[in-house]
């Protein structure tokens, strides 16, 4: 069994602490009695250069490191970006990565994503789907440089012993979420429309496609939780799913967001635009069984990060970039 020493004396480094998903395991860190947790922002640190990544941690001895930065976005953005995707995500993993390895850190986790998996994965896609059949377009590049980040740990620890270790979240909303009006992700891209909506009495709000793709989602509180777990565990999976169990299509999704928005429109849908993957539901049941399981539905969840947007929005702190 491995030793660790307490909360209050290991030197945790989040990197990617200042987004929605660093800034909950932030939070979920000093619950659990973090006292020495190293934040690094992009504008302290920028993880594409080797050097300065390599020195910083050389600098730091962080004891583990929690890998959550990343070039993010929607399906607009993976559509437009793909070459920006790749690069700066295939450079946050290695960098990141090998640089804590030449830095002696025993314990590092790293966040991937559910497009890992085939387009035409099996649903609920387990874990052992990964690689068996091809991408789904839209969003390929982000996928190939996550699946590289995640082989790099389970490589990493095969061949070093390093307790390197992956968590592939589902879709994720809440607080501290990016609001952008077209490189958002789906719950604020609809929480932004609605919101607009409702205060400018538009009739009606339109999204993207069908409709009827189905996707899970999970809130980032619930993630944070997951990821700590994951961090206490002995002999962890070299990588497990984090997702909610079930899923909603995106018409429910809009109508679910429109209720704790409270607005009260028409929903239309243009079919014009792509649905992307059918399903992305993730099979969970390995996490389950390490004793771990989600506790915020989505509802409740949509209701707290529509508060967040308002108080964010309220403060001028909104993140929409």
């Amino acid at each position: 069994m491995t030793t660790q020493l307490p909360k209050s004396d290991q030197k945790l480094l989040i990197l990617g602490a200042g987004g929605m998903v660093g800034s909950a395991l932030v939070r979920a860190a000093e619950q659990r009695g973090y006292k020495n947790i190293l934040t690094p922002t992009s504008n302290d640190l920028d993880l594409t250069n080797q050097a300065e990544t390599h020195a910083y941690l050389a600098s730091h001895q962080p004891d583990e490191v929690i890998v959550a930065a990343a070039r993010v976005g929607g399906i607009h953005a993976n559509n437009t970006y793909p070459a920006e995707f790749i690069y700066k995500n295939l450079m946050i993993a290695a960098n990141a990565i090998e640089g804590s390895f030449q830095a002696g850190v025993d314990r590092l986790l790293f966040l991937g994503s559910s497009c890992i998996y085939p387009k035409l994965a099996p649903q609920p896609m387990p874990e052992d789907c990964l690689l068996t059949s091809e991408l789904e377009p839209t969003n390929e590049a982000y996928a190939i440089a996550k699946i590289s980040g995640l082989k790099l740990c389970q490589y990493y620890r095969k061949q070093y012993g390093v307790l390197y270790h992956s968590a592939m979240p589902t879709n994720l909303y809440g607080p501290g979420d990016n609001y952008h009006p077209e490189n958002s992700h789906v719950i604020p891209a609809m929480i932004r429309r609605f919101h607009e909506a409702k205060e400018s009495g538009a009739a009606s709000v339109t999204i993207w496609g069908s409709g009827t793709p189905r996707r899970e989602f999970l809130y980032v509180e619930d993630l944070a939780d997951a990821c700590f777990h994951l961090m206490e565990l002995d002999n962890p999976p070299d990588w497990v799913n984090v997702g909610y169990g079930d899923d909603v299509t995106i018409l429910e999704l809009a109508e679910a967001v429109a209720e704790a928005v409270g607005y009260k429109g028409i929903i239309e849908k243009d079919p014009s635009k792509p649905d992307g993957t059918p399903r992305k539901l993730m099979d969970n049941s390995i996490l389950r069984s390490l004793a771990w399981k989600p506790t915020v539905t989505l509802e409740k969840g949509l209701t707290s990060a529509y508060q967040c947007f308002m108080a964010d929005e309220k403060t001028g702190t909104l993140r929409a970039k």
